[in-house]
């Protein structure tokens, strides 16, 4: 039995991918819905078969952004990890990468929207907060047996900061040694594998 999705499920997922990269690139506020739609290459009247306001669509297209974002970090991880890097070496490097840096429209969401999440509708925020949480609970994973949960949430916060400071300063030599200083703090700190 064939399962294809639908016509309106391959459109809805379209508005999806569009509005996920508006949403890190120009941040909740830089986002229209006739924008979007426009982008998607589809008409405003269109959007209201797919969300029932424009608050809906920000806070599935976070969550989507979310999971296109653990996709990317699973997938890199899985690469660095292969070539000996510990599962925390590996997340490390990816976050806090010269990639991630300039890559700001598919990267973290929590990165490129942290300082907005407060502000927005109680959909919205409890979208971000699902976010905050699954990257924190990313970092736990990664870590080594034994390591306290607060040293995930801990470890998740320096990985955002350092991000939105280096990103501050632009994908420039500054940005690129704020990073880099981070990655070397991080790593000396928590990568036991490698001390080993």
């Amino acid at each position: 039995m064939d399962t294809a999705p639908s016509r309106k499920a391959l459109t809805h997922e379209r508005i999806l991918d569009t509005a996920a990269r508006a949403i890190r690139r120009a941040g909740f506020q830089g986002v229209g819905v006739a924008d979007i739609m426009k982008e998607a290459g589809l008409t405003h009247g269109g959007f209201y078969a797919h969300f029932a306001s424009r608050d809906a669509l920000l806070a599935e297209a976070l969550q989507h952004a979310g999971r296109q974002s653990a996709e990317r970090i699973a997938k890199g991880n899985a690469t660095r990890q292969a070539r000996g890097a510990s599962p925390f070496r590996a997340l490390i490097e990816g976050y806090l990468s010269e990639r991630h840096l300039a890559g700001a429209e598919n990267g973290c969401a929590v990165a490129a929207l942290a300082s907005e999440m407060p502000r927005q509708s109680a959909d919205v925020r409890d979208a971000a907060a699902q976010r905050v949480r699954a990257l924190v609970a990313l970092v736990g994973r990664s870590l080594p047996e034994g390591a306290a949960h607060e040293a995930a949430t801990a470890i998740a916060s320096q990985m955002v900061g350092a991000l939105q400071l280096a990103r501050a300063l632009g994908d420039n030599a500054e940005g690129k040694a704020l990073l880099a200083d981070n990655r070397a703090a991080l790593l000396a700190r928590y990568d036991t594998a490698s001390a080993n």
